[in-house]
């Protein structure tokens, strides 16, 4: 008998228990047909599964990224995290988020911080400001 076989067989079942975000729940692109779930002010751009895992994890939340699984609504939106807010006994696992929705919130405040966010803006700006400068035209007479 394989004693870590069924210790998996037992993190994976509660794991199916744990609250689920996908990305569309935080995009302030979509509507709230489309499937966003928060207000367009708090809600951030075109957030990712790695940048709301990562937002977890600073916030000290429990999470597993699934990357095989797709948005019902959405087939081409690939991706979801899940995320544990309560104990087994019920108690929360942060006390001061005690909601998805209060989650939800706060990882859309957290993902434009995030620093592949922050280095890809750097990138862009650092292109931005340093034009190529044209080669001078030789006036012929």
């Amino acid at each position: 008998m394989n004693v870590s076989g069924s210790d998996g067989a037992e993190l994976r079942s509660s794991i199916k228990k744990w609250k689920i975000i996908y990305p569309v729940y935080l995009n302030s692109k979509k509507t709230v047909a489309e499937g966003r779930r928060i207000a367009t002010s708090k809600a951030c751009p075109d957030p990712t599964c790695i940048e709301i895992a990562d937002s977890c994890g600073y916030l000290k939340i429990p999470r597993v990224i699934e990357l095989d699984k797709a948005y019902p609504r959405d087939f081409f939106q690939v991706g979801r995290v899940r995320v544990q807010l309560t104990n087994d006994d019920g108690s929360p696992v942060n006390p001061a988020i005690r909601t998805k929705k209060q989650l939800m919130i706060q990882i859309a405040e957290l993902v434009p911080k995030h620093h592949g966010r922050t280095k890809k803006q750097e990138a862009a700006t650092g292109s931005i400001a340093a034009p190529a400068s044209k080669p001078k035209r030789k006036n012929k007479k």
